[in-house]
């Protein structure tokens, strides 16, 4: 048997690969995003509002050597997402797809005891969860078409290190309010991508789960404005919040043959804040 290539160009590549990125628009989306384009794939950027992707779009094109472009949706319905599937059709009537990401996620901060159900609950439930459904099992024939276990069709989740921890007060929210249902929302992400794994495995799909911590994006503006980078920098075991090429390396390596054998994962990607603030004991000397 010959030896492999392993060579970065290969193991890592998405070179010709169609991609699908939910809220790709701004922040974590568009540092996905650009991250396939800029490694040769077609991309598809869908969110609510075009003016945002026809420029995210227009920018990530002008970086190349891959393409972007944009569909409007909004998904936080079984219709809005059937919507946005019509409307991959229409560009890919060949129903050519190898990546989604499921990355579109709501927030809502407030007082324990007075969360509001549409807005609070219902809303956050719906997009965070119900849309990754719905868009993974409305595409997950696209996905296995062209897979192989070399080369399987590939789903990330961006889920959230909120999934994990029990503590819904923090800087990212203002004094006395909590993301209650955004935290129960992320925590059904990583048991959602589990079970996804084991469904779409016979089919050849990885599915596996991003779980960020603290990002300059809308959803941690908050924090960002209230108390400043360096002081929320000075929070992270690293000394630094997380940056694009922090996503970027992660997301080629899910979605390139480096990862051909890896699903149902969840991966924690904060610098080791999430195990800091659990009371790790230091390491000492034998």
């Amino acid at each position: 048997m010959s030896s492999p290539d392993l060579s970065i160009q290969t193991l890592f590549s998405v070179k010709g690969k169609i991609a699908l990125v939910t809220g790709g628009g701004t922040g974590i989306g568009k540092a996905i995003a650009s991250a396939f384009v800029q490694n040769g794939a077609k991309v598809y950027i869908a969110a609510r509002k075009e003016a945002q992707l026809k420029e995210t779009a227009a920018e990530l094109t002008a970086r190349g050597p891959g393409s972007a472009h944009y569909i409007v949706a909004n998904i936080g319905s079984k219709s809005g997402v059937d919507e946005l599937i019509a409307a991959l059709a229409s560009r890919e009537p060949n129903k050519n797809l190898h990546i989604l990401v499921n990355n579109s996620g709501i927030s809502w901060g407030a007082p324990f005891d007075a969360v509001p159900e549409d807005k609070g609950w219902d809303n956050v439930m719906a997009v965070n969860v119900k849309s990754l459904f719905y868009l993974t099992a409305g595409l997950s024939t696209w996905l296995a078409k062209d897979s192989t276990a070399i080369d399987p069709g590939r789903v990330i989740n961006i889920s959230s290190t909120a999934s994990v921890t029990p503590h819904v007060e923090s800087v990212v929210s203002a004094e006395g309010s909590g993301t209650y249902s955004y935290n129960v929302s992320k925590a059904a992400v990583n048991h959602l991508t589990s079970i996804l794994a084991v469904k779409l495995g016979p089919s050849k799909i990885t599915v596996n789960a991003i779980c960020p911590g603290i990002f300059p994006t809308k959803m941690t503006a908050y924090a960002f404005k209230t108390a400043g980078e360096d002081k929320v920098a000075r929070t992270q075991p690293t000394g630094r919040v997380g940056m694009p090429q922090d996503l970027a390396g992660l997301a080629l390596f899910l979605t390139s043959p480096a990862s051909a054998h890896v699903t149902g994962a969840h991966i924690l990607l904060d610098g080791g804040a999430t195990l800091s603030k659990q009371g790790v004991a230091p390491q000492t000397k034998l």
